[in-house]
C-alpha cells in the first residue's frame, strides 16, 4: 500500500482546527487515543495502533469495530510508544508527506520524543510536520522555505549541538552565514518580513518552529 500522504492522529492535545488539515485521500493512523478522536470526529481511521490503555474497553472495542485495521500491542511488553509504533507504519507507506496531530502536549517525555521523530523523517527523506493550536514545527539539513501559516513568531532550535552557515532571507532580523548552538537563544522569537522566507544551512540539524503565545 502506497499513500501520497499519512496524517497520524495520537491523543495528545486537540483542536477541532486539526480537521482543516485531513483531506479526502489521507491515509489516517491513530494512534491509542488518537484513533478515538477521529471516530469522534466522524472519520475512519485505516489504521489504528497501540496498546489502548488510555481509553475506557468499550472505547478500545469502538476503535476495533470501526477502523479498517487494527494493530494492538502489549502494554507492558513493548519497546516503542504507540506515537512512534504510528510512525513506523507511516514510513512503511512510503508516503511524500506525514502530518503529525496530536502528539504535544501533556507529558514533556512524549513530546520530546515525538519531536524527535522529524529526525527519522529527515533520515527517509519524507517530509514531516507536528502541527498543533499554537505550534507548526519543522526540520531541516539544508534549505527550507518558510510559509506564514498564521502564527507570530519563527524560531529555529538546533537539534544537533552546532548548526554553522546559517542564513535567512525574508526575515525581519536576518543572519548571515551564523553559527546556533545548544542551549543559546539567538535566533528565538524573529518574524517573516513577507509571506515566505528561506532558512539555509550549510551543516547540522535544525528545528524551524513557527508558534503563537
Amino acid at each position: 500500500m502506497t499513500a501520497k500522504r499519512v496524517i497520524i492522529v495520537s491523543g495528545g492535545s486537540w483542536t477541532d482546527d486539526y480537521l482543516e488539515y485531513i483531506s479526502a485521500g489521507d491515509l489516517l493512523i491513530g494512534a491509542d487515543r488518537g484513533a478515538l478522536l477521529l471516530i469522534e470526529h466522524g472519520l475512519t481511521p485505516d489504521i489504528a495502533v497501540g496498546d489502548f490503555d488510555s481509553v475506557s474497553p468499550a472505547d478500545a472495542e469502538r476503535i476495533r469495530s470501526v477502523s479498517i485495521k487494527t494493530d494492538s500491542c502489549d502494554p507492558v511488553d513493548k519497546n516503542y510508544t504507540d506515537t512512534e509504533l504510528a510512525f513506523e507504519l507511516a514510513l512503511n507507506q512510503r508516503p511524500s508527506e506525514i502530518i503529525m496531530l496530536g502528539v504535544t502536549g501533556g507529558r514533556m517525555d512524549h513530546t520530546l520524543a515525538n519531536v524527535q521523530l522529524l529526525i527519522r523523517a529527515l533520515h527517509h527523506q519524507v517530509v514531516c510536520t507536528i502541527r498543533d493550536a499554537n505550534n507548526y514545527i519543522q526540520l531541516t539539513s539544508s534549505q527550507l522555505t518558510v510559509e506564514n501559516h498564521g502564527f507570530t513568531y519563527i524560531s529555529l532550535i538546533p537539534a544537533t549541538m552546532e548548526v554553522s552557515g546559517v542564513t535567512l532571507q525574508g526575515f525581519e532580523y536576518p543572519l548571515t552565514n551564523a553559527t546556533l548552538r545548544q542551549g543559546q537563544s539567538l535566533a528565538v522569537s524573529n518574524k517573516l518580513a513577507g509571506p515566505t522566507g528561506t532558512v539555509s544551512i550549510d551543516s547540522g540539524l535544525l528545528f524551524v518552529i513557527q508558534s503563537r503565545d
